[in-house]
């Protein structure tokens, strides 16, 4: 595909920047010329993108993969608290996949790195997209086993009964609901995370 900027684009200048990006980027990864916003040429949708009007550089701003697991310990279901997040806020264990991964090795390691669980059967449940941090949610139910032992970057966990969750709006929260109705469990209406 042509990335070139349409001709009617005009330089921009350090002003003219568009905000940053994730990463932090106001600048063209590949020339240093500042970023603006406009239609790439020989795009197939008129959508506008961040783009570089020197050398042509589009970023396309495409969702990111994310693996997710209801991961099952015994007969409880284990949900994990961020550790950046409020007490009381829990979900389930997640992570982006890396290049060369496919999405079941990601969520075995995501589960081993988060938890210390090693996976030993995994279900896909769905695929959700999450349009609020622009991710596509690839989530598993796993069957784990071992002994937990949290990464840095958890808090704490807790374990649940199957009947006794309760999903969220948002993100994860309609995998668990799905997961629930197809174990013959009644749903709860969903609750916000506080």
């Amino acid at each position: 595909m042509n990335t070139a900027v349409a001709s009617s684009a005009v330089l921009p200048t350090a002003t003219d920047a568009a905000p940053a990006l994730p990463g932090g980027y106001r600048f063209c990864p590949r020339c240093a010329t500042a970023l603006s916003r406009g239609v790439p040429l020989g795009a197939d949708d008129p959508r506008e993108r961040t783009l570089c009007g020197n050398c042509g550089w589009v970023h396309w701003d495409n969702p990111l993969p994310v693996v997710a697991a209801l991961v099952q310990l015994g007969d409880k279901i284990l949900l994990a608290r961020n550790a950046a997040w409020t007490p009381g806020k829990f979900a389930l264990i997640a992570g982006f996949m890396e290049r060369g991964e496919t999405p079941e090795a990601g969520i075995a390691r995501e589960v081993m790195e988060e938890t210390g669980l090693t996976v030993v059967e995994h279900n896909m449940i769905g695929v959700y997209p999450f349009l609020l941090r622009n991710e596509l949610l690839l989530v598993y139910h796993v069957r784990a086993e071992g002994d937990v032992h949290l990464s840095p970057e958890l808090a704490e966990y807790k374990l649940v009964d199957p009947a006794d969750l309760v999903p969220w709006p948002q993100g994860t929260g309609p995998a668990v609901g799905d997961w629930m109705r197809s174990q013959g469990l009644v749903v709860p209406d969903a609750v916000p995370l506080p």
